[in-house]
């Protein structure tokens, strides 16, 4: 079988190594975007000695892209049948292209593939956490680019120690990792430059949480309209500060643990497994945390929204802005988390035109109106049949005494009284 191939997954991530050709011709047939992994990256991270040496010239000689793992491609890569190895969380296939067969194919040879071995893949695997972490910090950078506050603005506009001290910590982390992009490894000297950075984000992170935590309070104990209207519209762009500097720490937060990866691979190769395991749940950790607390924001906005289209008659022009600062809020909360890779569903409440709800009241009046127009005209004919009736029975008994007093009156004449 020619054009043999490597797929290596993290879950993440697809590693695809081989030949240039034909890693080319693999990504193109199955339509994927990839970075180039770097394959001098995969020799350095299988160190020393004359068998790994000779794995590096091998990788060193081919073509390595990395692909970013959709729903969609993930299950589409499933069809090559990738087997699970003795490196946690990886998997491996070997596919082919016969000459005569448009299609690429699982083939046997697995078992001989140089990556195989568990120190390889395990080195595999941290370098596809790292450009999976890196992906990531792609995104947020592009995602800060597009809300209108820049989060070094932000930074910079507080005062508080705990955002200050962010910003040092930003800067460190940036010339760190200039510096790992020129030497390619994080040495000592390098690695101390940010070993106290994991502490600083974090307190920082638990600011921002605590900021959105505070917005989401003052939003509940407001239940009047009006006054819904005009916090709402206050929250609104402090949201948006509060996740950009979220974003932020995130960011960093990828970029530390690039550089920890680095640094574990070079002091400690042997526990690259288990770091890059423990960094992937730590990184979760975070991404639940962020998650619970943007979420309760998000349905405190959408109970906003709901609460303000049921008054919109009352509050003709303030419902109407309530639900549209709470739609603002609730759409950056969802590109926030796809940034970040957080599931999120985003559902937006429309606002009720006063014309409509005013519309649906009237048609409810007339309704009402015409019920009650029926129910008055059979009231008044009942009234009137009754009227007619007992005139007609008083004209009677007039009638009946006048001929009574006529017939006394004719009686005394006749007498002579």
């Amino acid at each position: 079988m020619d054009n043999e191939i490597q797929l290596i997954s993290d879950g993440d991530g697809l590693a695809v190594i081989g030949n240039a050709t034909d890693v080319e011709r693999f990504l193109a047939s199955e339509g994927f975007p990839s970075k180039d992994l770097g394959a001098h990256r995969l020799k350095s991270a299988f160190g020393t000695g004359a068998a790994v040496a000779q794995a590096g010239s091998d990788i060193a000689a081919n073509s390595a892209h990395w692909v970013k793992l959709t729903k969609e491609s993930a299950e589409r890569v499933q069809k090559y049948g990738l087997m699970k190895t003795k490196t946690p969380g990886i998997s491996h296939a070997m596919v082919g292209k016969p000459g005569s067969i448009k299609n690429w194919l699982q083939i046997e040879k697995g078992a001989g593939s140089f990556l195989t071995n568990p120190a390889r893949l395990a080195g595999a695997a941290g370098i596809m956490a790292q450009l999976s972490m890196q992906q990531t910090m792609d995104e947020i950078t592009d995602y800060l680019a597009t809300i209108d506050e820049k989060v070094d603005d932000v930074l910079r506009a507080q005062k508080d120690a705990v955002l200050s001290r962010m910003i040092g910590m930003d800067l460190v982390i940036e010339e760190t990792m200039t510096i790992r992009k020129q030497v390619g490894r994080v040495s000592d000297v390098t690695w101390s430059k940010v070993q106290t950075a994991p502490t600083t984000i974090a307190e920082t992170q638990a600011y921002a949480l605590r900021q959105l935590d505070a917005l989401t309070e003052k939003l509940e104990s407001t239940p009047k309209i009006g006054d819904l209207a005009t916090k709402v519209k206050e929250v609104e762009p402090k949201v948006r500060e509060w996740l950009a500097v979220l974003a932020r720490c995130f960011q960093l937060q990828d970029a530390v643990a690039v550089l920890e990866l680095d640094r574990v691979l070079d002091a400690h190769p042997d526990q690259l497994d288990e770091h890059r395991l423990g960094l992937r749940a730590a990184r979760q950790n975070r991404l639940d945390l962020i998650s619970r607390s943007t979420e309760r924001l998000v349905t405190r906005m959408k109970a906003a929204a709901d609460a303000a289209n049921s008054k919109v008659l009352l509050h003709p022009t303030k419902s109407p802005v309530v639900v549209q600062s709470s739609n603002h809020v609730v759409t950056g909360v969802h590109d926030f988390h796809e940034r970040l890779g957080i599931e999120s569903g985003r559902q937006s409440s429309e606002a009720r035109r006063w014309v409509e709800a005013a519309a649906e009241v009237k048609d409810k009046a007339l309704e009402a109106g015409a019920k009650g127009v029926s129910t008055a005209r059979s009231l008044g004919n009942e009234t009137l049949d009754r009227a007619s009736s007992v005139k007609g029975r008083l004209s009677n008994e007039i009638a009946e005494r006048a001929r009574r007093l006529r017939g006394d009156e004719k009686e005394r004449e006749e007498k002579g009284e």
